[in-house]
């Protein structure tokens, strides 16, 4: 008998809270908040959550989702959609949809925030220059009448 035998397969695992929250650097307060949305749903063994592979991978897609700048009712309607049991199409379907809109929302918003760095640049510039010219004028003592 192998040791590969005796070890459960990863769909047949658990994580703690800890455990979670060191994998993905986030806080138990982050777990817990995206529990009581409803976007996760830990088993319990008393006061402990015992969070599944499910769980696991519902998290991993949460944060990606928010990292990309969704809502959590947008990520929610997402995962929610896994439980149509049409063999993922439908949430296949929307998600490609709402990605590709976010994808078109991050690249205006990365259009604007170029432009927005070169005029600051640019009134940078302008104001460098204007702190140099009164610098020098600080510099060169006044003209007295009795110079020659």
């Amino acid at each position: 008998m192998s040791g590969a035998t005796l070890e459960r397969p990863e769909r047949d695992r658990t994580y703690s809270i800890t455990e979670l929250c060191r994998e993905f650097e986030i806080t138990p307060r982050t777990l817990r908040f995206y529990e009581q949305k409803g976007l996760l749903a830990p088993a319990r063994r008393g006061w402990t959550r015992i969070f599944s592979y499910r769980d696991r991978g519902r998290l991993k897609l949460i944060l990606r989702g928010k990292r990309v700048g969704f809502s959590l009712e947008e990520i929610r309607e997402m995962l929610d959609l896994y439980n149509l049991r049409d063999g993922q199409l439908t949430q296949l379907q929307v998600a490609s949809k709402k990605m590709r809109q976010r994808l078109d929302a991050l690249r205006r918003q990365r259009i604007e925030i170029e432009e927005a760095i070169a005029d600051l640049e640019r009134t940078c510039d302008i104001v460098d220059g204007m702190l140099r010219e009164r610098q020098q004028q600080d510099a060169v003592p006044p003209k007295t009448g009795t110079d020659n």
